[in-house]
């Protein structure tokens, strides 16, 4: 939950009148459109995001699963012509709203990208830089929060005694989990991950995986993957895209043992995609 001290994304009163909200969810999707321009990208979608899950977006590459993802933390907006229709509520906000926060919005629900992206700074800098911008100076509370950040990202015991080194000294795994730390540093609730492990070795993935796992302990946890078999092995939910339209969505489970819908059948067993 959001602390009374932290810089809300937008008053609530703006979103009174969705009396049927449901606590057990962190977000609610309702007949959410995307364009890019006149190009309809996303078909208006509905789905929920259960609190403390991994939810997992698969489907083949241009299929608007990624799109989706973007718009929940609204780096959309920064694509000339692209626009949303719909509603996106997180925490009872409709965070499409145009008297949204996006700067806020954007510390609650943090993002990890494909490709690692450490700032050629030392590992400490790359964790305190926001937390600087954003008013959090005092050293001791640095400190504190360096170390616990790094803690749950599984990387302090590696780099605990370099802090000070560059972040681009690192491993790509390491470089990814620091990635993940820096988001943790926020103290976001929901992390968003656009296909974190698929430029890193074996090793590195399993490593990111066991973490993502841990972490759905403190976060709700949304990641785009092309890989069948991690999205399997850490997902809890599973939503099927194809061409801009959610063909299902059900427990990960289900999807990869009995899915209700003949497309995802195919695309599951590899017949295209």
């Amino acid at each position: 939950m959001v602390t009374a001290t932290r810089e809300r994304p937008v008053e609530t009163n703006l979103v009174q009148g969705h009396e049927n909200w449901q606590r057990n969810y962190i977000l609610q999707v309702k007949d959410l459109e995307i364009f890019y321009g006149e190009k309809r990208a996303v078909n208006g979608i509905s789905l929920e995001i259960e609190k403390n899950s991994v939810t997992a977006l698969i489907g083949p590459s241009g299929c608007g699963k990624s799109t989706f993802l973007r718009s929940i933390n609204r780096m959309n907006d920064l694509i000339p012509g692209a626009r949303a229709e719909g509603e996106i509520l997180y925490e009872d906000i409709n965070i499409l709203s145009d008297q949204i926060n996006v700067v806020a919005l954007r510390k609650e629900i943090g993002m990890v990208f494909q490709k690692p992206n450490p700032f050629p700074k030392s590992i400490y800098e790359n964790i305190t830089h926001a937390l600087k911008f954003s008013g959090t100076r005092k050293r001791s509370e640095l400190d504190r929060i360096v170390e616990e950040s790094l803690q749950k990202a599984a990387l302090w015991d590696e780099v605990k005694d370099r802090l000070h080194k560059s972040a681009l000294s690192l491993s790509g795994g390491q470089q990814q989990r620091l990635c993940i730390a820096r988001t943790i540093a926020m103290k976001p609730t929901v992390m968003l991950l656009d296909e974190p492990s698929s430029a890193l070795d074996p090793i590195s993935n399993a490593k990111v995986e066991d973490l993502i796992v841990d972490l759905k302990k403190d976060y709700s946890i949304i990641i785009v993957t092309h890989n069948m078999q991690q999205a399997s092995r850490i997902s809890d939910k599973t939503a099927f895209f194809l061409s801009g339209d959610l063909i299902e969505y059900d427990l990960t489970e289900k999807i990869f043992t009995n899915p209700s819908q003949k497309k995802t059948e195919e695309y599951i067993s590899g017949r295209f995609g």
